[in-house]
């Protein structure tokens, strides 16, 4: 249960990148209220994780969901860059994340 939380942090630290973008572009409430929510909602699923998981595993695989996850929407959401070099490096950030779980 405790990955489920962990991968369910990653993706709701996604939601909360996704919303700082969309709060520099719209400059509207929602997009503020995206943000808290997506941010609370990541440290609470992360807190849950972490009730089992030792903290660097834990911290280490959020934030490579949340950066490669938050790269990727950027590239297939808001057109941002899609060199080759910045897909490798995403991979590898997945590989490492995966390769975490493997080793925990």
């Amino acid at each position: 249960m405790a990955w489920i939380w962990l991968v369910l942090a990653g993706l709701f630290e996604m939601t909360g990148v996704i919303m700082i973008n969309q709060l520099h572009r719209r400059r509207d409430i929602w997009s503020a209220l995206g943000l808290a929510a997506g941010f609370g909602l990541s440290f609470v699923c992360l807190a849950l994780a972490m009730r089992t998981l030792p903290m660097g595993t834990a911290y280490a695989v959020w934030t490579g969901i949340g950066a490669s996850g938050g790269a990727i929407v950027g590239i297939l959401w808001f057109k941002e860059s899609a060199d080759w070099r910045r897909i490798l490096f995403i991979i590898i950030i997945l590989v490492s994340t995966v390769g975490l779980k493997l080793v925990s």
